[in-house]
Formats: structure tokens, sequence, C-alpha cells
């Protein structure tokens, strides 16, 4: 089959950035995140009455904020292209969606770009074998850092945000060693050696290395106007496209040395400590400089 990059890792790793790279190749569409991969296993009705629950639990995923206002598909167009599907299975079902997404921009290929996915890696593949995994892995203390400006962070100390860097990163290396397809790239690679590390990408992913990669950033504000105003349920508003323009400007330049070993100057001694003293195990691991006052 051919492959379906999916690119994993902690928010905040440069996931967005990979996103737009490999969407500006000519033949691969790479949708704002989906999420809904993830309830491909809860499924237990047949036929008719499987193909409207897959319909609704997609369309309406996540229940609190459904996101599905993101993809430019109009659900009419999706529920008919499921109708065609026979005998329907979640597999193909899921692979119609993405096929509507890469058709809006004449590409023959797609892929994904979620950070949950670290956690259920092994549920996808066996859903859809042709999930190639490329975990993106940032120093997690210029992870904390970029957390402290965003409204998802998973808390406010940095020992909440270590562990949860943690929690990703262990996840998705777990995980990934029981797939048949993963690779592991870095951020710092991606941003100080970029031709190299996405040649290592595109071969992964069986394709050719496209010079409008290098040039993303050039697409990326027509991408990032997807990001539509999110509402909850009830229709109320939890967060506006500006807001979440605001928390991916840095997409919109070429790579940014700077955004490498922030942590040096931009995390005093104590901050150092206290993430070390949760995580410094895996950044050891990792083979990242670890500081220890």
């Amino acid at each position: 089959m051919i492959p379906m990059p999916i690119i994993v890792g902690a928010p905040r790793s440069g996931t967005t950035l990979l996103r737009f790279m490999l969407d500006a190749h000519p033949d691969v569409a790479i949708p704002p995140e989906t999420g809904f991969l993830t309830i491909g296993g809860d499924f237990a009705a047949q036929d008719d009455e499987l193909r409207e629950a897959f319909f609704g639990a997609v369309t309406r995923y996540p229940s609190d904020m459904p996101a599905w206002e993101d993809f430019g598909i109009p659900g009419e167009v999706f529920r008919a292209a499921l109708s065609g599907i026979e005998p329907f299975t979640v597999d193909e079902g899921y692979r119609a969606f993405y096929r509507l997404y890469a058709a809006r921009f004449g590409k023959p290929r797609w892929g994904d770009k979620t950070p949950v996915y670290c956690f259920c890696l092994e549920t996808i593949a066996s859903i859809l074998p042709e999930a190639h995994f490329v975990h993106i892995i940032r120093d997690g203390r210029d992870v904390c850092l970029s957390w402290r400006a965003t409204w998802f962070s998973p808390g406010r100390d940095i020992e909440t945000q270590a562990g949860s860097w943690s929690g990703f990163v262990e996840s998705a290396r777990r995980q990934g060693a029981r797939c048949p397809h993963y690779l592991e790239i870095r951020y710092e690679d991606l941003i100080l050696d970029t031709r190299r590390t996405l040649e290592q990408v595109c071969a992964f992913a069986q394709l050719s290395l496209d010079e409008r990669m290098l040039r993303y950033y050039e697409g990326a504000p027509e991408r990032l106007r997807e990001h539509a105003t999110r509402r909850r349920a009830d229709g109320t508003v939890a967060l506006t496209a500006d807001e979440r323009l605001r928390q991916q400007r840095a997409t919109l330049q070429p790579p940014d040395r700077d955004r490498v070993a922030g942590w040096k100057s931009s995390m005093c001694v104590d901050e150092q400590a206290r993430f070390d003293a949760v995580a410094g195990g895996l950044l050891a691991e990792l083979g990242y400089e670890r500081r220890q006052p």
C-alpha cells in the first residue's frame, strides 16, 4: 500500500511545521488535526447502522468542540462518499475522508498530523496498515517554554509540563517500536539541517523531495486560514480563529535557529533543576544536554 505519513509528537515540538513542509509537496495533502482515528475501535454496529454511526462520530468529533469545519468538506459530500463504500468498513470510511480532503487540492496522496496520536499508534496501525508514523521530538525544556504562551498548556508548573512531555514522547517511542513503520526525527535537525532531514522523511514516506517543501512558509497563510473559529456543541464560541492563528505564527517564517536550545537563556536555573528531576532521564536517553546545578 502507498504510505500514509502520520506526524506525531508532543504539542509544540514542530508537528505543525513538519505538516506544512509535507503538505507543500505537490502530491500530499495533510489536514488540520483530526483526532477521530482514536475512535476507530468503538463501532459495534453493522452495515448501514455502522455507516451512520461512523459519519456522526467523525463529523461531531470532539463532542464538546467539533472540528469538522476545519476540513472544508460539506457533510453531505462526506455522507455520499460513505454511501458508496460496499460493504462499509471503518478503514475505508477513514480513507474516504482523507481522499475527499486531498481532492480539494488536486492531490493524490494524504497524511495526518495529530499530536495525541502518540498514545494510540498501535490502534491506528491496526486500522490503517499503510500508516507510516513520523515522530518529531524536541528538547522538552524548549517545549515547556513554548507551552507558556499557549491556551492549551497541560499545566503552569514545570513539573506538570515535564511529565506531560515525557508522557507523549515515551508513549510514541514505546508503541512505535512495535509498529512496522516508525521513524524518529529531531526538531533541532529539522531547523538546523532542513534539507537533509526532509530527505530522510521523504525516503521513509516514498516521496521525492520537492523544493517547495523548503519554501513551506509561502503557502502557510492559506493553510492556517483553515483553522476556523471553534464552537462548543451548544454553538457558543470556545476559541476564535485569531486565537488559534496566534499559536502558529512561527510557521509563517523560514526555520528560525533561535528556537533551538532557547532554554539555556530563557529558563532559570531552578526550573532547569525541577525539569531535570522529572524528565532528566529521558533527556539523557535522547542525547540532550543536561544541566544539573
